[in-house]
């Protein structure tokens, strides 16, 4: 009886003729170029990160110069790429690189795991694409091949469901040609293993892929436990003086948005006029209420009522500094901005 080709032999010799291999970051494959591409992509299409990432490496080419960056440079060149989180990370993380490691990538998955915003995943992506070694990897799209090649059942965000993953990514991921090996099977769940309507026909997988034999591609991975979207609402004011310059600040640098500009945020049950006074401002003209905006967040919706305010600062309680600012339209479109905050900054341009 012929033997069928192992796994990894099927997905090199697949990748060699199919594979991607002409991505930016695939273009000088650094331990950095690597992390920030990873980083990137984590919850995000190649589509989407493309052109972040060339921007993004054109303002930070070396990890020394995101190092040597102020944080609110790097958050507006993340303007729109959502989970602002993974750039403060990414900051944080430069930070240790230069000063714990002379500004050299750690090839030790230990130490890579060690640094914020880097999982077991991305540290084996940079280590076995960055550094040539050797380490199993699981992001989404490999956790969807190896759930349909062996019809592994239920979640993937559960623990048992998860350790299975890793296991058979260890099993298969080969000890020669890891990077390749490691960039295939990314190609492979990104190309033809879809989410929605796999080419199953087209995969070097399918004649021994389970979920394919058995009629049921569509049941793995499992689905996450559906719950309902919780809804909140939340209140902005665009304070715009006399000569058009916008008032924002800077948000808190844990939680929603955190480090990033913003309008001023109503309290809970705070009246508008309350708040002007407070901060010693008068409207010159009638505040208008916008239509509301929604912004979906992964665990929950925001509703968010602008109401754009007219102000007169001559008794004005609020300075220049940094965590508030009065900014012309021009330059607070150039700071980090949540992608709700964008819009409506875009819209005064309309």
């Amino acid at each position: 009886m012929t033997q069928i080709p192992t796994f990894s032999d099927r997905l090199l010799d697949w990748f060699d003729e199919h594979g991607r291999k002409t991505l930016p970051w695939q273009e000088e494959k650094t331990p950095y170029c690597v992390w920030v591409s990873e980083i990137m992509l984590q919850q995000t299409q190649v589509s989407t990160v493309i052109p972040y990432y060339t921007r993004f490496m054109t303002e930070f080419p070396t990890v020394s110069d995101l190092a040597k960056a102020p944080l609110d440079q790097v958050l507006s060149l993340w303007t729109g790429l959502g989970y602002y989180a993974r750039a403060r990370n990414m900051h944080k993380a430069a930070q240790i690189v230069m000063g714990t490691y002379s500004g050299k990538f750690p090839s030790a998955l230990e130490a890579l795991e060690a640094l914020p915003g880097i999982g077991r995943s991305t540290a084996g992506a940079i280590v076995t694409l960055g550094h040539e070694g050797w380490a199993p990897i699981l992001d989404g799209n490999v956790k969807r091949v190896l759930a349909r090649y062996h019809a592994i059942d239920g979640w993937p965000g559960k623990s048992d469901v998860v350790s299975q993953l890793w296991a058979v990514s260890e099993d298969h991921t080969p000890r020669e040609r890891t990077a390749d090996y490691t960039q295939g099977i990314m190609d492979l769940g990104a190309t033809l293993c879809t989410q929605r309507n796999p080419r199953c026909v087209d995969c070097p997988m399918n004649i021994d892929c389970q979920a394919h034999i058995q009629d049921r591609v569509s049941d793995f991975p499992g689905k996450k436990p559906k719950k309902a979207m919780p809804q909140r609402s939340t209140v902005f004011v665009q304070c715009v003086d006399a000569h058009g310059l916008i008032l924002l600040e800077k948000r808190a640098p844990a939680g929603i948005w955190g480090g990033l500009w913003s309008f001023p945020e109503l309290s809970e049950d705070e009246s508008l006029a309350h708040w002007l006074a407070t901060h010693g401002l008068t409207l010159r003209d009638d505040a208008e209420t916008q239509p509301r905006h929604s912004h979906t967040f992964s665990h929950f919706k925001l509703e968010i009522t602008l109401i754009r305010c007219p102000v007169d600062v001559t008794n004005s309680r609020i300075a220049d500094g940094q965590q508030c600012g009065w900014f012309t339209l021009h330059n607070a479109l150039s700071l980090g901005l949540p992608a709700p905050v964008l819009k409506m900054l875009n819209s005064l341009i309309d």
